[in-house]
This record gives C-alpha cells, structure tokens and sequence, in this order.
C-alpha cells in the first residue's frame, strides 16, 4: 500500500486544525480509495501533499570482506548445484 501524506488547509489556524493536521501526516490507503477530505482526529479539512519520491542511491557492489563484517555468510558456486562457504 502507498504512504500517502496530509496536512490541514489551515495549518496556522487552531480553531481550524489540530495538531496533528497542522503538523502533517502520513497514512497508508489502498490506490484505489479516493484521498482523504478530514482529518480523522478533528474532523477539519486537510489536502494531500505530493511528497518526495525515494529513489534508491546506486552505490557499489560490497566485497566479500564486507559482507562478512556485516554479518552476511558468503557462498560461492563450485558446480551444479553445490556451494562453498567462503
């Protein structure tokens, strides 16, 4: 399910929001389910914020020797089928 995030139409307004809504929140819905019109705490207005898209970072491939130092067991294919623990 997608994150989706909201924050109150009067974010600087108390009487219009409370503090949740006035901060912003975020909450996870089905795609198919239409956005939110209240906040489910005060019941005041809120719209959704398009909000970052999380790319992965490309970094480089780990060695084996860092792998290790961070707990993985590595193998490596020495025929059909059979693995050596290095």
């Amino acid at each position: 399910m997608p994150i989706y995030e909201y924050v109150s139409e009067a974010p600087d307004d108390p009487d219009r929001s409370c503090r949740v809504c006035a901060r912003g929140f975020e909450l996870r819905r089905p795609a198919d389910r239409a956005p939110l019109q209240s906040c489910p705490l005060c019941k005041h207005p809120v719209r959704k914020v398009v909000s970052r898209v999380n790319s992965p970072v490309a970094t480089k491939p780990l060695s084996v020797s860092d792998a290790k130092i961070a707990g993985f067991t590595v193998l490596q294919r020495r025929d059909q089928g059979v693995y050596e623990k290095l």
